[in-house]
């Protein structure tokens, strides 16, 4: 596949045709035990999970409790997959499902954490301006001390002047070897912030 796809939402529509279930970078069990101390207290909190895709990671957030989330993806079937998935799983639908660009997403709504496993990376293949706009989108959607926790390929993702957010590595995933002696490389785990300073 070529990365320079990714941010085609053609490429999207074709893949989802056949594929029902992927994990981008790392599980759902993975990236729950990192997100364990950014997860609201209140279980009522709204959660915002961006390009969900045929991700499992919203079923598990609501086994634990969280049914307030509001899952985004630009693409109609991975929209009808993720209800489907989810009445299959629990008998009902509790979740909301959007169909929008996450480079374009506007809501009222204020979101305690937001979530993407390896969306960043999709709409990274557009360019930068891309990635702003989608650092904007994210920023303007954060409640107050509200965290972005974002899985990444790049060690150097974040490293774009312009985006409104303050951001850290919180975690790096270490990706399977083939053989023992190949090098070690790692997928990583960014927390980003609304950066000091700036009120909402």
């Amino acid at each position: 596949m070529s990365a320079v796809n990714f941010d085609k939402q053609e490429y999207w529509h074709a893949r989802f045709e056949s594929e029902s279930e992927f994990e981008w970078l790392v599980s759902p069990a993975t990236l729950l035990a990192v997100l364990e101390p950014y997860l609201p207290d209140d279980k009522a909190a709204p959660i915002l999970h961006l390009g969900f895709g045929t991700s499992g990671l919203q079923n598990e957030l609501r086994a634990r409790g969280f049914e307030n989330v509001v899952n985004v993806d630009y693409e109609p079937r991975a929209v009808q997959r993720g209800r489907a998935r989810e009445e299959e799983r629990f008998g009902d639908v509790r979740m909301e499902y959007v169909v929008a660009d996450v480079t374009d997403f506007r809501t009222e709504r204020r979101f305690t954490l937001v979530v993407d496993k390896g969306t960043v990376d999709a709409v990274a293949c557009g360019g930068e301006e891309a990635l702003v706009k989608m650092g904007c989108c994210v920023e303007q959607c954060l409640g107050k001390g509200g965290v972005w926790i974002s899985v990444s390929y790049s060690e150097r993702r974040f490293e774009v002047h312009t985006l409104p957010l303050e951001c850290k590595v919180v975690r790096r995933f270490p990706t399977r070897k083939l053989k023992a002696m190949d090098p070690d490389i790692h997928y990583f785990c960014y927390a980003l912030q609304r950066k000091t300073g700036v009120s909402l």
